[in-house]
């Protein structure tokens, strides 16, 4: 439950990891055609048609809940990173310096054995102090100390640009105290969740035992605990209903907020976790009016287990290998991985996720070039100009909103590699023996860095991904795309590959990020990044049906059995891989290659395109790992972020000769044209 800061709408779910296979030799070969399966019609399915025979060969490992067309990107940039991390680590560094901190602290998450020893020392204090629980007040209090560490259970905070002002920063309350991955899985009674649902407790169990308690104390603390993260869930919105920005905008003063949940003290509270500030934003209203009344009916003693739980949960990962594995035992349930990922690639995480802007600096300094950003600075560029002339042709948008759509276009603020200034890590104390409070001092160090933004402007310098991040995204508050350095290698990006495939890869992505500013939430931000309508009532009307077409589209597609995409869900997302193809592909046609016929490797320069694109996306996954992200995932699976698009767009049909009958094709007025 550690907190959230920044909201953005991003190319991938982060921490998901992918594959992609990298030819050795002198001459890179950018179309894999080893891989590509001609028993597939590419009007049938182009996904399978260009990845069919990989996906029919392809083993997931043990320690992968999937693998595709980016496993080698992650792979060779946690090989740089872990070179990094070796020769930081390895060798005595000048006290305080960048090298020392990041290598010291993974120094100290790699002594495992001084990690065993010291079991769950670490978090006892926390759970003494959990012993003293006696009412409302002492477990809000409890709650706000735990806040100045990095970590939120019942009360998930972040601090960031006012949605409806957006140069200043505000505090934001949104629903939390939940374990399982969504509201959903509380009531749900299908086979695979029921499964989760007992892993969970399963895994409720074994963490109570580890922690002290025999087995039947442990089980009915495991019936108190769900039943009470049962009552959050029921007053939590669905992933849908959070997809509306203006239902998630409910500023309240603080006065008011006290006298509407008095069990809360939203006065002390804030107080307590020295956040001074007269209003905030409640973006769920309904989850804190039901935790105000649980925290006066729910005994103190289901309180104390729940945090005992969670703040155990939450430490489990930095304890000793009983704790380790515990909470990876359950992970299985979920995402169908088998095997815990080797000690050195977890501590790497971890390094990159408390310190990372620090790892950041020393990565790009070895691995990214200024080539490599003036490349992509230039290819922003051209596909700003192709975004520009599909506003100018719509035929569904007034002049007056056209005129609005192409100066928010131009108003995209584009960071490109990593940040022109970076975090300050001088306060965070490193130990190489003491891996836990390291945590702890980062924690802290975040926290303070975080509160120190509250009602003061916004620094729009500011990166939501660290540099080796294998992601890009679009913030609406800041009117922003972002490209960190990690996502700038092939199959995206590549200095040596032909137009086709670079506009098919990063340019997609670069239009994708793009089209999120225009996607059913960004399109109801401003140029300035404020939750503002800037539409006349007649185009807005247009786009709303426009997006409903979307969202009918993908309800269509069946994952597993029975299991359908939710277009609802994955509406945003869908429309930037829809606009996203537009906007490349007509980038690219701006191209001298673009405007040629002359193949390469066999193919012409419109089909090494389209290929390129379906590489991007090559994927296998556990099913385990695909029921979940139909559950909580904003993005389509792999196969209809390829399949999806190309259904609707025409070129596409040209390049394969797609015809009626085919079981893509669609009837050029049913296809689906946005941006």
């Amino acid at each position: 439950m550690k907190i959230v800061w920044v909201g953005f709408s991003s190319l991938l779910v982060l921490f998901t990891i992918y594959s992609y296979r990298n030819d050795i030799g002198t001459k890179q070969k950018f179309i894999e055609t080893q891989y590509m399966d001609s028993s597939v019609k590419p009007g049938d399915n182009f996904f399978l048609f260009v990845n069919g025979r990989w996906i029919k060969n392809t083993t997931i490992p043990p320690t992968e809940s999937g693998v595709g067309s980016f496993l080698d990107v992650y792979n060779g940039t946690k090989g740089h990173l872990k070179s990094i991390l070796d020769s930081v680590s390895k060798v005595p560094q000048a006290k305080g310096s960048l090298e020392q901190k990041v290598g010291d602290f993974y120094a100290s998450g790699m002594d495992s054995v001084t990690i065993d020893k010291r079991g769950y020392e670490p978090i006892k204090p926390y759970l003494q102090q959990i012993n003293a629980l006696k009412d409302a007040k002492s477990i809000m209090q409890y709650e706000a100390q735990r806040h100045k560490e990095g970590f939120s259970y019942i009360a998930g905070m972040s601090i960031g640009a006012d949605d409806k002002n957006s140069s200043m920063n505000i505090a934001a309350f949104y629903q939390s105290g939940i374990g399982l991955p969504d509201r959903d899985y509380y009531f749900k009674t299908d086979e695979a969740t029921m499964a989760i649902q007992n892993a969970y407790k399963k895994y409720m169990q074994k963490t109570f035992m580890l922690i002290g308690d025999d087995s039947v104390t442990a089980a009915k603390k495991v019936e108190a605990v769900y039943a009470l993260e049962k009552q959050m869930a029921e007053s939590h919105r669905t992933r849908v209903e959070l997809r509306d920005p203006q239902s998630n905008y409910n500023k309240m003063a603080i006065a008011e907020l006290d006298k509407k949940m008095p069990a809360i003290g939203w006065s002390s509270f804030l107080n307590n976790m020295g956040a001074k500030t007269d209003s905030l934003n409640v973006g769920q209203p309904a989850y804190y009016t039901k935790l105000n009344s649980l925290l006066n009916t729910v005994p103190v003693n289901t309180w104390k287990a729940y945090y005992k739980f969670h703040v155990t949960d939450d430490a489990a990962p930095y304890l000793s290998s009983a704790f380790v594995n515990a909470k990876f035992d359950y992970s299985r349930t979920l995402s169908g991985q088998q095997q815990i990922k080797p000690r050195w690639e977890r501590m790497y995480r971890i390094t990159d996720s408390y310190l990372g802007e620090a790892l950041g600096q020393l990565y790009v300094k070895k691995y990214f070039t200024d080539d490599a950003k003036q490349r992509m600075l230039k290819l922003v560029s051209n596909l700003q100009k192709s975004f520009e002339n599909h506003i100018e042709h719509l035929d569904w948008m007034s002049d007056a909103t056209k005129a609005k759509a192409k100066d928010k276009l131009y108003a995209f603020m584009k960071k490109i590699g990593f940040p022109d200034k970076w975090r300050d890590y001088s306060k965070v104390t490193v130990d190489r023996k003491t891996f836990f409070e390291n945590l702890v001092s980062a924690g802290k160090n975040e926290y303070q860095y975080q509160l120190s933004k509250l009602n003061k402007p916004v620094d729009k310098t500011e990166w939501g991904m660290t540099p080796p991040t294998i992601n890009a995204y679009y913030n609406p508050t800041f009117n922003e795309i972002v490209f960190p350095a990690g996502i700038l290698q092939f199959p995206f990006f590549d200095p040596n590959a032909d137009d086709a495939i670079n506009y098919g890869g990063i340019g997609m992505v670069i239009g994708h990020e793009m089209t999120h500013g225009f996607d059913d939430q960004g399109a109801q931000y401003d140029k300035e990044g404020n939750l503002k309508n800037w539409w006349a009532s007649e185009d807005s009307a247009k786009f709303v049906a426009k997006s409903k077409s979307v969202i009918d589209l993908y309800n269509t597609y069946t994952v597993l059995d029975t299991l359908h995409v939710n277009g609802s869900l994955t509406t945003g997302e869908n429309m930037a891989d829809i606009g996203g193809i537009a906007i490349a592909y007509d980038a690219f046609k701006m191209t001298k290659q673009g405007q040629d016929t002359t193949k390469i490797d066999g193919f012409t320069p419109d089909q090494r395109f389209f290929i390129s694109l379906a590489q991007i996306w090559r994927n296998k996954q556990k099913d385990q790992t695909t029921r979940l992200r139909i559950n909580t995932d904003p993005h389509s699976p792999a196969m209809y972020r390829v399949n999806g698009p190309l259904q609707n767009f025409t070129p596409f049909y040209a390049a394969f000769n797609v015809k009626p009958g085919d079981k893509m094709y669609l009837p050029e007025d049913k296809r689906i044209k946005i941006w």
